[in-house]
């Protein structure tokens, strides 16, 4: 069976738990050494994986959510000058 890209997209969660059948996955590892784009899919869907198992919590530095909330009024206000 020849698969496209939509397909991988689809089995992309499954292929990574290891949880398609052998023909399936075979198929999905040679359409992945020649598309670019399901590769990098691949190794962003596994990272996004592996930081959402990362129960660390990373203190944020003094000010920023003031710093933050400011530069987003300042990108989100119309430019009153145009």
């Amino acid at each position: 069976m020849r698969i496209d890209c939509k397909h991988v997209w689809q089995y992309i969660s499954a292929y990574i738990d290891d949880d398609v059948e052998a023909d399936l996955r075979a198929d999905i590892e040679k359409h992945l050494e020649t598309c670019e784009i399901c590769s990098a899919v691949l190794d962003s869907t596994r990272n996004v994986v592996v930081l959402v198992a990362d129960d660390r919590v990373f203190e944020l530095p003094a000010g920023f959510a003031e710093r933050l909330h400011a530069r987003l009024d300042e990108e989100l206000t119309p430019n009153e000058s145009s």
